[in-house]
């Protein structure tokens, strides 16, 4: 981002330019201009100061599982959960102008990236290079312009950093998707007649049946919850904190009702969003039924 845009055009990610955070971005938001940052802290803090009106913040991949300390993060960012992006993951084999796969010998990426594209390496022979991100391991092959090394990221990466595709779509599974979280200062106020999604955390005593009597108003109103995940807070070991989404509004009569009674059986409950549900979930569910 220039020095001269408008805070209200700009919208955070966590990385370098490349990423596919930033692919995130320009899929979702594509009029608006994407701002890197080096830290998860750095991109709420963009959004909290006013530097961008919004975040794109990854949460899980369907490979990989959630992203780590992002649900540690977030219920303390300040900020609200306003919508959510599904970004489908295409990864491309990237070297300098002038290499061919043939010559290839050794490829450098996040190690997710590398763990998802393990068929091409095994078949190619590659020497594996861990590195921090997928777009810092392109810009690292980039400087070196050594023919033989080779980078796994986006096709938006290779734009970046001046190198070529040898092979796209290198992901050993098709349904490589990760979910981003769209945040932001304010909250939304979604239709509540609309397909939405409600996510909160909460907290429970390590004590028997705690979980079951906590959520067990969400299964006596027939609510559909699509995530929960269950991470120590504070370094205890006889408390939990539980993240959630679930189907629906908190205006709508049933999730009011479920809401109420987990309040009664758990204590910390916050809602981090109430937001409009993807056309990407909405086509899973139909597709699952």
């Amino acid at each position: 981002m220039t020095d001269h845009t408008e805070p209200s055009r700009a919208i955070a990610f966590q990385g370098l330019p490349g990423a596919y955070s930033h692919l995130a971005c320009k899929n979702a938001f594509p009029a608006m201009v994407p701002l890197p940052c080096m830290t998860f802290e750095d991109s709420f803090a963009a959004v909290r100061e006013g530097r961008a009106r919004y975040a794109m913040i990854p949460i899980d991949n369907s490979l990989a599982g959630r992203v780590a300390d992002v649900h540690h993060l977030m219920p303390y960012s300040g900020l609200h959960i306003i919508g959510e992006h599904f970004e489908r993951i295409n990864h491309h084999l990237l070297a300098p102008k002038g290499a061919t796969l043939d010559g290839i010998r050794s490829v450098e990426s996040h190690v997710h990236a590398l763990g998802q594209c393990r068929n091409l390496i095994r078949s190619m022979g590659l020497t594996v290079i861990v590195g921090a991100d997928t777009a810092g391991a392109a810009s690292e092959v980039a400087k070196s312009g050594d023919l033989t090394r080779a980078a796994i990221a986006s096709e938006l990466a290779a734009e970046t950093y001046g190198l070529v595709s040898l092979k796209a779509n290198i992901e050993d599974a098709e349904h490589n998707t990760t979910r981003f979280m769209v945040l932001s200062r304010d909250a939304i106020e979604p239709n509540p007649n609309q397909p939405n999604v409600t996510t909160f955390v909460f907290r429970v005593r390590n004590r028997p049946a705690a979980l079951y009597k906590a959520l067990g108003g969400f299964a006596t109103n027939g609510l559909n919850i699509t995530k929960l995940e269950s991470y120590m807070v504070g370094g205890e070991f006889v408390a939990a904190q539980f993240y959630v989404d679930v189907e629906g509004h908190p205006a709508q009569r049933l999730l009011r009702l479920a809401l109420e009674e987990l309040e009664f059986f758990s204590h910390e409950v916050r809602i981090l969003g109430v937001y409009p549900a993807h056309p990407f979930r909405l086509a899973q569910r139909v597709a699952g039924e």
